[in-house]
């Protein structure tokens, strides 16, 4: 069965990259523009993801800089998606020296920045979480963990 669902994809697949191959001069600039759009939405999570920290970790700091923050977070979500659609619009140039290393590394690059983000937040940033919660546990163990009373006689 898995082979039977995997070959007529796999030829469909083949001929649509022959296809895009034969007319790659009238799918270069559509292909850069998709480039630009899925990356302007993988960093637009990241970059709200950063916010959210920013917001919930730091509110003071936060509340003062807040235009800052919202224009490193536009230039974070721009800069890096229109310097990898222009990538990939120079790394389809010529069909004949495909794969390149510009389409590679603008989608390494397109990828790899939000799941980088993504995970400093999740991983490193949240262990400051942590400790912190750890802290004030330590700093008020009374108000949290009681002590049992004595009976009085």
């Amino acid at each position: 069965m898995t082979v039977g669902v995997v070959t007529p994809i796999g030829i469909l697949a083949v001929n649509a990259a022959a296809f895009v191959m034969r007319h790659l001069a009238e799918f270069r600039v559509g292909l850069a523009v998709a480039a630009l759009v899925s990356s302007m939405l993988l960093n637009g999570l990241a970059a709200w993801a950063a916010i959210r920290f920013a917001r919930r970790n730091a509110p003071l700091l936060y509340a003062e800089y807040r235009r800052v923050a919202m224009v490193a977070a536009v230039l974070f979500v721009a800069a890096p998606s229109a310097i990898g659609a222009y990538w990939t619009y120079l790394g389809l140039v010529d069909p004949s020296q495909l794969p390149n290393r510009w389409g590679v590394l603008a989608s390494l690059g397109m990828l790899g920045l939000p799941f980088a983000v993504t995970y400093v937040d999740r991983r490193y940033l949240r262990r400051r979480e942590v400790a912190a919660e750890r802290e004030e546990e330590q700093e008020q163990p009374a108000r949290l963990h009681p002590r049992p009373r004595r009976p009085t006689s």
